[in-house]
Order: structure tokens, then sequence, then C-alpha cells
């Protein structure tokens, strides 16, 4: 299990001369965030990645953003996705796999997850613009990448059809918030197992 014995959570503190960050999840929540990062538009987004994970995150950031926000961002995917690794422990009777079409408007956006311990990650997302006010759309891919390597997720996620760069990028993390809360949910009938034949995931 995660770091409280009985519960799965955990806390992360990662500081280099870019970012300085710390992060606490809490698996089994109910979606409460509370989310300083300085950029205002990847605050909104990680306030949908806990409410629709029902994961509780606290996530406290400060970056070089007089440089620009890439570094911000990216170490705060390093670092939730640390936590989120390190609060599953050995991941015993999670269910491992989830997959979702979410829409939002003209927005369709699929996102698919196995929790394997093995990183990969497909980004089938092309924006039409290259900023959503002034947060860099290419950040979106990079926030993910950052997640799925340290947290040990397979994921893909791949936009079917829409316009709007906000609604594009919010189901991006609504569509992601959904499938991982669903993967790292505990089924009651094997909640002592590893679930993969292996007997382990790392």
């Amino acid at each position: 299990m995660g770091e409280t014995a009985g519960r799965r959570d955990a806390t992360i503190e990662r500081k280099t001369n870019e970012t300085e960050i710390r992060v606490h999840v809490d698996l089994d929540g109910t979606g409460r965030a509370k989310v300083s990062t300085g950029v205002g538009f990847f605050d909104h987004m990680l306030d949908q990645l806990a409410r629709h994970s029902l994961i509780d995150m606290t996530v406290e950031a400060k970056g070089d953003l007089h440089i620009d926000d890439h570094h911000t961002v990216e170490d705060t995917g390093i670092a939730l996705g640390q936590a989120i690794r390190k609060a599953m422990g050995e991941r015993r009777g999670i269910r491992r796999y989830a997959s979702l079409d979410l829409v939002m408007d003209e927005v369709m956006t699929r996102a698919a997850v196995d929790v394997s311990g093995r990183p990969f990650f497909v980004f089938q997302v092309k924006f039409e613009r290259e900023k959503i006010g002034t947060f860099d759309t290419d950040l979106v891919r990079e926030f993910f990448q950052a997640l799925a390597q340290h947290a040990g997720l397979t994921l893909h996620i791949v936009n079917l059809h829409g316009d709007n760069a906000h609604h594009i990028a919010e189901t991006c993390f609504k569509a992601v918030a959904r499938v991982l809360g669903e993967a790292l949910s505990v089924d009651p009938r094997q909640a002592d197992l590893v679930p993969s034949t292996k007997g382990m995931l790392a």
C-alpha cells in the first residue's frame, strides 16, 4: 500500500534549479484539489484531473515562470506521477485497465490506460492554436508524457474530433481523470491480488 498504513496516499517533494514542487495524493479520496502552480490554465486542468478521478491532490509548485511555463508543467507531471506510483504500492486489488470516450460540446476525446508499471505514451491530439490564453498547447502533451512515464502507465489519448482548443485540452484532462480513477479503484473480488498472471506489476 502507500506510505500511510491502510491507506493509498503519498507525498513527493522535488527541487531542482528550475522548480520546487510538493505533491500529495490520496487515491481513495473524493476529488478534492488544492492547487497552486502559478499557471492559471494549468491549475484549472489539475482541478479537473482531481475532481473527475476522485483522487485528492495537493500541488504546490514554484518555477521559473519568467522564462516560460514548460519546466513547471513538466516537473509537476513528474512529481504527480511519482506520487501516484508511490501511493499504489504493489498495486494490489486495482482494476488496472480502463477506457472512455468523453464528449464536451463539439469535442470527443478517447483515453485508455493500463496501470502496468511499463510506461508507454500515445498522444494523437492536434491543436490548431499554439496558445490557450497564455498557456502553450504543446504543454498538454508534455504533462501527460511526464505523468505516464513516472507513474508507470501505458496511456493513450486520442482526440477524435473537435475545434475549440480549450475544449480539446479539457477533454484530455477529464478523460484521463476518469480512466485513471477507474483503473486505480479497488475491485473487492481481488482486493489482495495483483491483477497480473505474473503476480506482480513493476
